[in-house]
């Protein structure tokens, strides 16, 4: 990691963990600590992708795993959509979550440069040009279940995902993430999860201990040779018989939602957007109000089990995304499912609202002091302070009753206990 000092020096702390510098990253560092130094305290440590997360940077709190905030530089590179803005105006469309007025302010601190410089408000962005963002990182909460390990060998380690941790980084998440918390509290590094699992969803995590066995999973899935297994509980009776769902799957990025594309055979083809997608359903258990339903995706859709339910009739009991909006269950009313990852923007994407239960009330007094109850630094210019948590994200939340239970391929079979909401009465 590398401080900075009074008077812009620069001291290297090196460990056998610590990430390689190069010179280029580092003058910019202290360029920028010198030219901004009233809105930086002066020995503020940045923290990059490489930098590992440690068990020392979680807070937990109200049955919440959360990260204490920390100084961090977000990299993009200029997209064609964003040639001959200026830079104040790309931040302020591309990334809303912050208003312009801190984007002005940002830009005439030196909190956003263009290639490693600092620029003027009015500055007009090139192609391929470097946009960096140095910015005080709040992280979305999360359950504080822990990540249990249920197989771990030299080439795969299997996991029981917690529903509301997202796999690997992502969005606003970073540290509060399986990859994140197992390198964390278990020091097993590197890893290269398999599969995806949407953040609200819990069950069976495959990730694998090198790049290549990771290729050699994927390989398999991509052959159609691995076959996949999930349990949902769905509101209604589901019918008996076997049902397959062949409905094409059309993700909407922007919404971060997804919807079944229905064809009725008079449309050209090339207005078609959905991918094929297919899942057979199978009811296990029924209480007369809601099932608890084997399903098993033949095909691998954003959100596909979830909305074929949905287009069955029978939408996953406390999945608030694909209820109908004449269910009012108070759990559905709770759920508000994929908040923190449905943008597309490569920033913190923050959402709206007000913090509730992990709100602090002191208040900022001087710059950059740390705050009188947690052990992290408030930033003057920070959004977020003197939160925890980032705006909008009241704790309220629980996972979705969809839980990976299966993974079998050629010689091979990973599998997860059921969780305690599979057992219905």
């Amino acid at each position: 990691m590398a401080t900075l000092g009074a008077g812009g020096t620069l001291s290297l702390l090196f460990s056998d963990r610590s990430p390689k510098l190069n010179p280029k990253s580092i003058s910019c560092k202290c360029t920028l600590s010198m030219k901004g130094s009233q809105n930086f305290p002066m020995d503020v440590v940045w923290e990059s992708p490489e930098n590992p997360p440690k068990p020392e940077d979680y807070i937990f709190r109200d049955g919440m795993r959360l990260v204490k905030p920390y100084y961090f530089e977000f990299i993009s590179h200029v997209k064609s959509r964003w040639v001959g803005k200026t830079i104040v105006d790309l931040f302020t469309h591309e990334f809303r979550q912050r208003p312009q007025e801190y984007y002005l302010a940002a830009v005439n601190a030196g909190r956003i440069q263009v290639d490693d410089q600092m620029v003027h408000v009015s500055y007009v962005v090139q192609s391929s040009q470097k946009i960096s963002h140095f910015v005080h990182r709040h992280e979305p909460p999360v359950m504080a279940w822990g990540v249990s390990i249920l197989e771990k060998g030299t080439d795969v380690v299997t996991v029981c995902k917690p529903a509301s941790v997202p796999v690997h980084p992502c969005g606003q998440y970073r540290k509060n993430t399986v990859v994140g918390i197992l390198e964390a509290e278990r020091d097993i590094a590197p890893l290269f999860p398999v599969h995806r699992l949407d953040r609200l969803v819990s069950g069976l995590l495959i990730l694998a201990r090198s790049a290549a066995a990771a290729d050699r999973f994927r390989k398999q899935i991509e052959a159609g040779k691995v076959k996949k297994e999930y349990i949902a509980k769905v509101l209604g009776v589901f019918p008996e018989e076997e049902q397959v769902v062949d409905a094409n799957v059309d993700y909407d990025a922007r919404e971060g939602k997804s919807s079944v594309e229905l064809w009725d055979g008079d449309h050209c083809n090339r207005t078609r957007k959905g991918k094929v997608a297919s899942t057979r359903f199978t009811r296990i258990s029924t209480n007369g109000i809601q099932s608890i339903v084997k399903c098993e995706p033949l095909t691998g859709r954003t959100h596909q089990i979830r909305v074929h339910l949905q287009y069955l009739g029978y939408p996953i009991g406390n999945d608030a995304l694909y209820l109908s909006e004449t269910v009012s269950l108070r759990s559905a009313k709770r759920t508000c499912a994929d908040r923190a990852t449905t943008t597309t923007v490569t920033e913190d994407c923050e959402a709206s609202g007000s913090v509730e239960d992990h709100q602090i009330s002191e208040k900022l007094t001087e710059s950059g002091e740390m705050h009188p109850k947690e052990d992290f630094r408030i930033d003057p210019m920070c959004t977020n302070c003197p939160n925890l948590a980032p705006h909008g994200y009241d704790g309220h939340e629980e996972g979705l009753w969809l839980h990976c239970v299966r993974y079998s391929g050629p010689n091979w079979t990973y599998e997860c206990p059921y969780p305690t909401w599979a057992f219905i009465e």
